[in-house]
């Protein structure tokens, strides 16, 4: 809430690690991020992994795993989302992503020259620098 008495522009960096998908509201979260700030890093675990997908479909419940480490009765995220739903998300608001990267469970960058796709795949999260405007 407090972010809207920020002005625009008042800083060169903006910074969200690990947190978006734990906000009431993620969009205005970001546009806020994005108004505030000439640039926004953005860091979120990726749901769509296919580890998390595995789980749900061959155990059918809800996965734990070493990023999502919560059950889902005590997790702090209340939005889940995915790699592909933050790169729509971050164009629906206007943004413009300048560089991105999947990293894996070790915090690790994918090999290099993966398509976007896999990203969803088998990173388990991934970083964003943004900035306003496309």
């Amino acid at each position: 809430a407090d972010l809207a008495d920020y002005p625009d522009d008042g800083f060169d960096y903006v910074i969200l690690s690990q947190t978006l998908q734990a906000t009431r509201h993620p969009r205005v979260v970001l546009e806020h991020m994005l108004r505030i700030g000439r640039r926004a890093i953005v860091s979120v675990p990726n749901f769509g992994h296919w580890s998390v997908r595995a789980q749900l479909a061959l155990r059918g419940r809800m996965p734990v795993t070493q990023n999502l480490a919560h059950s889902w009765y005590d997790t702090p995220n209340i939005h889940f989302c995915t790699i592909a739903d933050f790169v729509t998300l971050a164009h629906e608001v206007g943004a413009t992503i300048d560089k991105s990267v999947a990293l894996d469970r070790a915090g690790q960058p994918l090999r290099h020259g993966w398509p976007k796709w896999a990203w969803n795949l088998f990173g388990e999260q991934a970083i964003f620098l943004l900035h306003r405007g496309r």
